[in-house]
């Protein structure tokens, strides 16, 4: 079996000088270069492909070496390489905010809320306490305030181009999130996943009730989705791409086949050799093996 180590430039032109430095890297940690370089994008993502997986100590070495270029690294393996399902958190992953946060600037207390949601996304909170906390905060917040904040919520750059390029390809996209319905079905709807899963908030006369309801959508809900759907779709777990950037997705990250820490909280990158540290989703698709003219660009 081969294995793709692949280059993706979100800040200054690929060049040779880059593909040299990396194949050098490699060769002087027993890799074997298998054959020319494939360019997926002209100066934007190229494929070097390898003899056997690459992790660890390798990619930091990397990461290193093109941090200040802002260029990301990605190792995959040959088989099954386009994915046929497609798991992704929605907060900071899909749109470019925390809406748990955003519904409290509307309240004026997101200093208060910010925080919490901050150190629960590193890890050092239980999720289901830290969500309570959270919600029952903005008990007696006026239902509209949902709608404002959703008008306010804006989409990653590349979201749409991942989605559509994927289900165009055959893949299953479902967004997990540890975040609220209202949101989930809106977001899931604009950037065109064929389902979404979320949180519900409570609602009581017009005003939020200051609770979620039970059951919460946590980490272990976003792995009995990836469970349910790979097998509803009877497919491996190399089948499958994970999207997510704070602890609440660690685990579902680690199930599947392909996990990419998108702009990640510090300990995902701990845990995870394939992250996109500089540019946007249609890194994940470079990932994956997509050309240029493959990709589904949407306004």
């Amino acid at each position: 079996m081969l294995f793709y180590m692949t280059l993706v430039s979100s800040q200054v032109p690929l060049s040779s000088g880059h593909i040299a430095t990396a194949k050098a890297l490699l060769q002087q940690n027993n890799f074997t270069i298998m054959c020319e370089d494939a360019w997926l994008a002209p100066y934007k993502a190229v494929d070097i492909t390898i003899d056997r997986q690459g992790g660890g100590t390798l990619l930091k070495e990397l990461h290193a070496h093109f941090y200040k270029d802002g260029i990301d690294i990605f190792v995959t393996s040959s088989k099954n390489r386009r994915k046929k399902l497609l798991i992704a958190d929605m907060d900071s992953t899909i749109i470019s905010g925390e809406t748990l946060d955003d519904l409290a600037a509307y309240a004026g207390i997101k200093d208060k809320i910010a925080p919490i949601t901050e150190r629960a996304m590193r890890g050092e909170l239980d999720f289901k306490e830290a969500l309570r906390a959270r919600v029952t905060l903005l008990k007696g917040l006026p239902e509209h305030a949902l709608t404002q904040t959703l008008a306010q919520t804006k989409l990653n750059q590349g979201a749409k181009t991942l989605i559509k390029t994927m289900k165009k390809n055959g893949a299953l996209c479902v967004l997990v999130s540890g975040g609220f319905t209202f949101f989930t079905e809106a977001i899931g709807k604009q950037a065109g996943f064929d389902y979404f899963h979320g949180n519900l908030l409570q609602i009581e006369n017009g005003f939020l009730a200051g609770s979620v309801a039970d059951p919460i959508l946590d980490k272990d809900s976003k792995t009995a989705f990836l469970q349910q759907y790979k097998t509803g779709k009877n497919l491996e777990a190399d089948e499958v791409l994970a999207l997510g950037d704070g602890a609440n997705d660690l685990p579902m990250l680690q199930m599947a086949g392909l996990g990419i820490g998108y702009h990640p909280k510090p300990l995902l990158q701990q845990f995870l050799d394939n992250c996109i540290l500089h540019g946007d989703l249609t890194a994940a698709l470079y990932a994956q093996g997509y050309y240029e003219d493959e990709l589904c660009y949407s306004i």
